[in-house]
């Protein structure tokens, strides 16, 4: 079982509840950390709280969503420790968690549809970092922080 952290501003609100309850089927631990209304909220107060969560430890692997997927991933890197990716497909989502070691994936709700990220979801769950030559990259995104 794996520790999520789900979060959305308002215009992710429905992709978001359909993710979590995804990932709660599968028998994942899931704390949602708002928005929990479809009422209008700004995507930095939801992005950096799933962040947090993540490089506290409190949880494993986040899930972002707003509109775009863009603006709460920028707000949800800001976290140190934290690792996220923009998805709009499933190779992207293999491939960030593969290559990249990303801890958290966002998704936009008005560009990808529900099947897709549900998709998306499961090869991101599913998938696990190769290292190898891809964590001296890694390493050199984490060095990054101190500038």
């Amino acid at each position: 079982m794996t520790r999520f952290a789900v979060g959305s501003d308002h215009a992710g609100f429905e992709l978001k509840n359909l993710l979590a309850d995804h990932l709660r089927s599968q028998g994942h631990e899931v704390t949602d950390v708002g928005t929990l209304t479809a009422d209008r909220v700004d995507y930095p107060d939801f992005g950096a709280a799933v962040g947090r969560a993540v490089a506290s430890g409190e949880v494993d692997l986040g899930v972002c969503v707003c509109g775009s997927g863009l603006g709460i991933a920028m707000a949800a890197n800001k976290i140190a420790g934290v690792r996220a990716a923009p998805i709009h497909d499933v190779t992207s989502a293999r491939l960030t968690r593969e290559h990249n070691d990303a801890n958290v994936v966002c998704f936009g709700e008005r560009l990808t549809g529900p099947q897709v990220a549900l998709d998306a979801l499961d090869a991101f769950v599913n998938a696990s970092f190769e290292g190898g030559r891809h964590a001296d990259r890694v390493l050199k995104l984490d060095a990054l922080l101190a500038e």
